[in-house]
Order: structure tokens, then C-alpha cells, then sequence
């Protein structure tokens, strides 16, 4: 049996964020296109250097953006929208860029999760256009990888499934006319790859592990019999990852020459489908066995046996030993961590050796024994290390645990009676506010960074800290803002700032992740239990609060955002680690409101994101995920409020589990797709406090008056104004100063006229 290593994708970011800085300084005018485009190529090139250093096998091209990948095969179709006035050809950067973050007058495209990651793309917008294959960024990557390094690539794609899944803007009668158009480009696209020397392409299909009716079923059996149709020469490798391949039975016969899954979190299903059905002898099987979303360094002797079950079972010719998914979701190297404790640096393994592993194992599967290799005891060691640490022993948190009770999780009062008790408050109908956090300037960057390098003392930066905070407060007051934030101007990031006071944490210095466009973040790693130690934000925000007389909101981060945007421990449930975040939590609401803090927010972005994908299974999920949040906020006085926060996110088919949370009021980030909400709430009622996000803040344009107020007055349609908050539709830390300023001016006009034309007597 022939055996190859591969990886589904590898992160582009680069090991230092290359990526990052060089996109960054285009879009500033720091860089010409000329030398922008340049160096995206150089960091692709060096990219694939560096896996074919580590010894993978066959490389992969495709896994690359210069934003989003979503968007590439968006504009590679064709499929721009009409407002972005671009009519035939190559669709240029400035388009590019401005479907992925607005410009002007012009919105951007609707951004939302990957799946269950923490990953954001940009949605494709069908609204009827003519389709055609603008450029091959795929062939161009393809042969540039062969005339610059004198290799045989894997290119991948998105495939046709996924992406028409993923796009909105058609119904049933025009998802047939856009089918029609996207399929023969599809097909342009690999004979344009198998002509250029393409052995293989990969297509990516993880939209085949969601849960399918016979119509999804039948329309993967049609796409796929037309591509293998059209172009009979291309050798697919059909990738499913995140979970089991659906329909095993059906989709395991698709004309492809290869088929890839996941056996990590998707192994127990996919065996025994196989078991069953058996897996076709004259196809290529992907083995996706080394974890491609989490940081723990694999059991080699353990991840061997596993693979020796799969190929027990599967009587193929060729097998490619992999990553469950792209690497994208993790870091690129352990290498630049130096102050990580070293039982917990042991067991850690990013993209580089998670490279490394699957070519150890890729020679275990072919020689039958590990000939000597120690790095299969020493993972052994490495694991029983961790797993016998005391800071896995923390008795008093266990304690703590076993005391929780069922009434921890209730509110005394009902909302509705809870709502009359809280109108002491005073506040005015729409009342107006911000989600969080105010822009972190060069200057507030670089005092963190003097002060975390010990350039300059603790006392300084609380200074600094402190003459930031109340120069904010004043502004809030100057805008007219009725309940003001503290701006987090101590805060780098909304989990890594917890976890940092919190035991159980761990904090790297390098280990990246793009989380979307430019924007990447370091996951704390949780490693051990988590206790509350001390107050973590009571010192900021009551200094804050005494410089105004309106509210000021204590800022929280919630256990689930906590637990779902960090990478964690692996010994014991999620639900468990999540109960241990809200206790922590808990004290935490309980510190603010003995020191007067009368409206609190404890934000939950990621709540969706940890979602099982299929329908199905999310039961299980949302029953400890939303009891973790209610553990945390329900120790409060019925006349504190709770706030909270919710992402970029389909909110159709969420609306329950978002009243489950029973917070006072939620305001949920819907700029770029305001009116599906409003859609879905005219078919579900909502009657809790509720702030619909009236402002895209993922870009730098600055809404009009008018352009909020006509949300605004369609947001009235389905909720009361004694629910009806205001605000932007996410935190406000990468924005500039003066576009923020002039947004909140306009957003504060906009509920000025709301309440007059509310007032005005009939």
C-alpha cells in the first residue's frame, strides 16, 4: 500500500504575522501593489518551503488569501455585487477590498463563522449576475510553486456544495439558475489545473458533514456526476473535515478518486459507517488523524493503533496520512515560545510539528514499527506529566464544583417583573451605549508594550491607564451616550485579559491565529482548573464610574467566549471547564455589584460557536452552555442588569437558546444582514431587552444619520421601544479615533430623532 503525507491547509499568516503586517501596509498606503503583491508571494513560497523542510510529502496550494478564501472563489466567479460597480474581467484589489470591508458609501459583505471555528469568511451575495471566471488564482499559485520550486502541488478549493451552501441571496427557483452558471466554472477551473500539470486537487467539501435531507443528498450526486462528466481527467480528492461525512452510504460512491475524512472528531461515526458500507477499494483514502483545531501534542503509539483500525478495514491502494482539517486554526511553531512552564511546553505541538507528527507516523504505517523513534515514548511521558500536575488538582475548585445546586442557575424574578424593578435606573427609551471596548491608539500599544517589558512601572501605566479611561468618559459624555463603558483600555484582548487573572492559564508569546482578515489573536491555552483569585476589573471601571454621573457597565467576558476562544484542556469535559469559568465568573458580578456597579455585561460572542454542526446534536450542547452563563449572572440583585453580546452568526434558527440566557438585554451584531433578523424575529417574538447593532464597526466608512435611522425605524416593527437598545454592533478597539467618534455622534442623532418622532403627539 502507498503511503503520502499531506496536510489539508497550513496557516499563511506567517510565523512572525508577515501576512498581517504586509496587508496591513497596503491598506494604509505603506505599500504599492506592486510590492504588496510581492510580498504575498514570497511569504506563499517560503510557506511551502517550510513544509517540505519538515518533510511533508505533497504540498498544498490554494490554502493561501489575500483575505478570505471564500471571498477569492467570490470574486474568481464573478460574483460581485452591484453596488461595488464592477462590470467585467479581472476583478481588481480595491473591489476585492471592498467587499471585505466596505469603502465610502459602499457596505461590505456579510461576514460570519466558519462552521463551528472561531474563523470568520465573508459571504457570497447572489443577486442574479452573469457569472463568469474572472482569474484562476489556483492555476497561478500552481505554477508558481512549480517554476519557483520545482514541485508538484495539491491546489485545493472550496467546492461547489459548500460554496453554494455558504452564498444567500437565492431561493428555490434561483438556486437552480445559480447552480447552473457555478458548476461549468467549476469545471473550467480544473481542467484549467489538470492542463497545467495538476496530479490532484483537492476539493473541500466540509458542508457534507452537516446534517443532509435526500434533497442535499441528491444535488451532491448531481454536481459531482457533472464534474466528473466534464472533466474525467481531473483526480479529486474529495476533503470533508470538522465532523463525520453525512450520508455515508450515498457520498462514499461519489465519482471522485479520493475521499478524506476526519478521525478525530468525526472517527467514532466514520468507522463505523465504514464497518457497515465498507469504503470503495479504487478509491484514495485521507486519513485525517492528527487534530487540526487543537494545540496538545499527539500520542504517537495511540494515534498508530488508531490507524492501523482505519486500514484494517479499508482494503485501498493508497492512503494519505493528514490533518483532520487546515492547520489554519492553530499556530505555526512551539519554537518561539520561551516562557511557557515546561510541563505544559512538552505537550504542546502547532502546525510545524503537527507536520512532524504525521511524517512520523506516515513512517510507522510503512515500515510497521517505530524503528527507535523516541518521540513516541516521549509523548507518552509528556502526557502523564500534565495529566498528574497539580494544577490539574486545584481541591478547592472541586469543591466549589460539587456545591453548585439548581437554584445557581435562576434568576429570583422573571424578566418581566425584573424589567419593573430595573426601570429605577431611569433610563430613556432607546437608550443609547457601546458594546465595549474604545479604540486602542499606537500610544495606548505601545505604554502596554513599555510596561510589559518593564520600561515602565507598574504605577505608570495606571496612570496612563486612568487618563485614557476618564479622556474616554468625557467624549462618551460630550457624544451623548446614555450608559457609558470604561473603554478596556487595560484589556489586549477580551479572553487573554481573564485567563491572565485566573489560575489554570496559560499565555504564549508568538502563537497566532487569524481569526479574520487581518485580525489575529493569541488563544490562551487552559491548561489546569480555574479559580478566582481577587477582583479582575472592579479597580478600572469604579474609577470610571466616578467621574460621570450616568452608568457606566461593568465588562465581562463569558464562560462559553472564554472556553470556546481558548485552546482547552483535553482530560476533562467542556462542560466541566465551563463550569468552572462561571464560578469564577460569578464572584467576579458579585465583587462589581458590592462596589455599586448597577448594570453589568458579560459577553457571549462564541456561544453559537461551539455548536455540534449538526442540528441534531446541539442539544446536549446548549443545555450546559447556557446554564454556564446563567451560573455566572444569576447570583445578582433583581435590579442589576444584565447585559450581554452576541457575534456575527446565523441568528435564524437561534433565537431560543439566546432567550434561554434570560439576560436582561442582548445586542447582537447584524449591520451587514439587519433585515434576515428582522424577518426571523416577526416569526419569533423576542420580549427581553434587545439592541440590534445599527452599524457595521469592521468598517472604517461612517454610517449617515439617515442610514441608521432607517434601521432603526425597521427595528420597530419587531421590537417594543421598552426593549430597544442602541448601539454599534460589536466592540470598538480596531477602529480609529475619529471615524468612532463621528459614528457614535450619528448613532446618538439617529436615537434623538427616534425618541422625538415617539413622542410627537397624534
Amino acid at each position: 500500500m502507498k503511503t503520502v503525507s499531506t496536510v489539508v491547509g497550513y496557516p499563511y499568516i506567517g510565523e512572525n504575522r508577515e501576512w498581517k503586517r504586509s496587508l496591513e501596509s497596503f491598506w494604509k498606503d505603506g505599500l504599492s501593489q506592486e510590492q504588496f503583491l510581492a510580498e504575498m508571494k514570497e511569504g506563499r513560497l517560503n510557506n511551502l518551503k517550510r513544509q517540505q523542510s519538515l518533510g511533508l510529502e505533497l504540498l498544498t496550494v490554494g490554502d493561501f488569501t489575500l483575505y478570505d478564501r471564500m471571498l477569492d472563489h467570490a470574486v474568481m466567479f464573478g460574483l460581485v455585487p452591484a453596488r461595488y460597480k464592477w462590470s467585467e474581467g479581472e476583478v481588481d484589489l480595491g473591489t476585492y477590498f471592498a467587499m471585505a470591508r466596505g469603502a465610502d458609501e459602499v457596505v461590505a459583505c456579510e461576514m460570519t463563522k466558519w462552521f463551528n471555528t472561531n474563523y470568520h469568511y465573508i459571504v457570497p451575495e447572489y443577486e442574479g449576475q452573469h457569472l463568469e471566471l474572472t482569474h484562476n488564482h489556483l492555476v497561478s499559485y500552481f505554477n508558481e510553486a512549480k517554476e519557483e520550486l520545482g514541485i508538484i502541488t495539491k491546489p485545493t478549493l472550496i467546492g461547489p456544495f459548500t460554496f453554494l451552501q455558504l452564498a444567500k441571496g437565492y431561493d428555490a427557483k434561483s438556486k437552480a439558475l445559480f447552480l447552473l452558471q457555478l458548476l461549468p466554472l467549476y469545471a473550467k477551473v480544473l481542467q484549467q489545473l489538470v492542463d497545467a500539470g495538476a496530479e490532484w486537487i483537492q476539493v473541500e467539501e466540509p458542508a457534507l458533514t452537516l446534517s443532509l435531507n435526500e434533497g442535499d443528498i441528491k444535488l451532491a450526486q448531481e454536481i459531482y456526476t457533472q464534474l466528473a462528466d466534464e472533466v474525467p481527467a481531473a483526480k479529486i480528492m474529495l476533503q470533508t473535515y470538522f465532523e463525520a461525512l453525512s450520508a455515508y452510504e450515498e457520498l462514499s460512491q461519489l465519482p471522485v478518486a479520493g475521499i478524506g475524512l476526519d478521525f478525530v472528531k468525526g472517527a467514532e461515526e466514520n468507522m463505523a459507517a465504514i464497518r457497515k458500507y465498507g469504503f470503495p477499494k479504487d478509491r484514495v483514502l485521507g486519513i485525517g488523524t492528527v487534530n487540526g483545531r487543537d494545540i496538545w501534542r499527539a500520542n504517537l503509539a495511540e494515534k498508530a493503533v488508531n490507524l492501523q483500525a482505519v486500514l484494517a478495514v479499508c482494503d485501498v491502494a493508497e492512503a494519505w496520512i493528514q490533518s483532520s482539517c487546515s492547520l489554519q486554526h492553530v499556530p505555526v511553531t512551539t519554537k518561539k515560545e520561551k516562557s511557557l512552564p515546561h510541563v505544559l511546553l512538552d505537550v504542546l505541538s502547532f502546525a510545524d510539528e503537527k507536520v512532524g507528527e504525521l511524517t512520523q507516523l506516515t513512517a510507522y504505517v510503512r515500515e510497521g514499527s517505530w524503528s527507535g523513534n523516541r518521540n513516541v515514548s516521549e509523548s507518552i511521558r509528556a502526557i502523564e506529566a500534565l495529566t498528574q500536575h497539580e494544577v490539574r488538582e486545584n481541591i478547592q475548585v472541586k469543591e466549589l464544583v460539587s456545591q453548585v445546586k439548581p437554584e445557581h442557575f435562576t434568576r429570583p424574578l422573571v424578566f418581566k417583573e425584573r424589567q419593573k424593578q430595573q426601570q429605577a435606573l431611569g433610563l430613556p427609551i432607546f437608550p443609547t451605549t457601546t458594546i465595549g471596548s474604545f479604540p486602542q491608539s499606537g500610544e495606548v500599544k505601545r505604554t502596554r508594550s513599555a510596561w510589559r517589558k518593564k520600561e515602565i512601572t507598574d504605577s505608570a501605566y495606571a496612570e496612563f491607564v486612568k487618563n485614557e479611561t476618564a479622556r474616554w468618559i468625557e467624549l462618551q459624555d460630550e457624544i451623548g451616550l446614555d450608559v457609558l463603558v470604561h473603554g478596556e483600555f487595560e484589556r489586549t484582548d477580551m479572553v487573554e485579559y481573564f485567563g491572565e487573572k485566573l489560575t489554570g492559564f496559560a499565555f504564549t508569546q508568538k502563537a497566532w491565529v487569524v481569526s479574520y482578515g487581518s485580525r489575529c489573536v493569541k488563544p490562551p491555552i487552559i491548561y489546569g482548573d480555574v479559580e478566582w483569585t481577587a477582583p479582575m476589573t472592579v479597580k478600572e471601571v469604579v474609577e470610571a464610574q466616578q467621574l460621570t454621573s450616568k452608568y457606566v457597565k461593568g465588562m465581562l467576558t463569558g464562560p462559553v467566549t472564554i472556553l470556546n476562544w481558548s485552546f482547552v484542556r483535553d482530560d476533562i469535559s467542556h462542560e466541566q471547564t465551563a463550569n468552572q469559568l462561571a464560578l469564577a465568573l460569578r464572584k467576579e458580578i458579585d465583587a462589581l455589584e458590592k462596589a455599586g456597579i448597577q448594570i453589568i455585561q458579560v459577553d457571549e460572542p462564541a456561544l453559537r460557536e461551539g455548536l455540534p454542526l449538526r442540528k441534531e446534536n446541539w442539544h446536549e450542547y446548549l443545555d450546559w452552555a447556557v446554564n454556564a452563563f446563567k451560573l455566572a449572572t444569576s447570583g445578582v440583585a433583581n435590579e442589576t442588569q444584565i447585559h450581554t453580546h452576541m457575534c456575527y452568526c446565523e441568528f435564524n434558527d437561534f433565537i431560543e437558546p439566546i432567550r434561554a440566557l434570560d439576560a436582561d438585554v442582548i445586542s447582537i451584531e447584524t449591520s451587514r444582514s439587519h433585515g434576515e433578523l428582522i424577518e426571523s424575529l416577526k416569526k419569533n417574538p423576542y420580549e427581553l431587552g434587545v439592541g440590534l447593532g445599527v452599524y457595521d464597526i469592521h468598517s472604517p466608512r461612517v454610517p449617515s444619520v439617515e442610514e441608521m435611522e432607517a434601521i432603526l425605524t425597521d427595528s420597530l416593527a419587531v421590537i417594543s421601544k421598552e426593549q430597544f437598545w442602541i448601539n454599534p454592533d460589536c466592540g470598538l478597539k480596531t477602529r480609529q479615533e475619529a471615524e468612532t467618534v463621528a459614528s457614535l455622534k450619528n448613532m446618538v442623532a439617529a436615537a434623538q430623532k427616534l425618541r422625538k418622532l415617539q413622542h410627537r403627539p397624534i
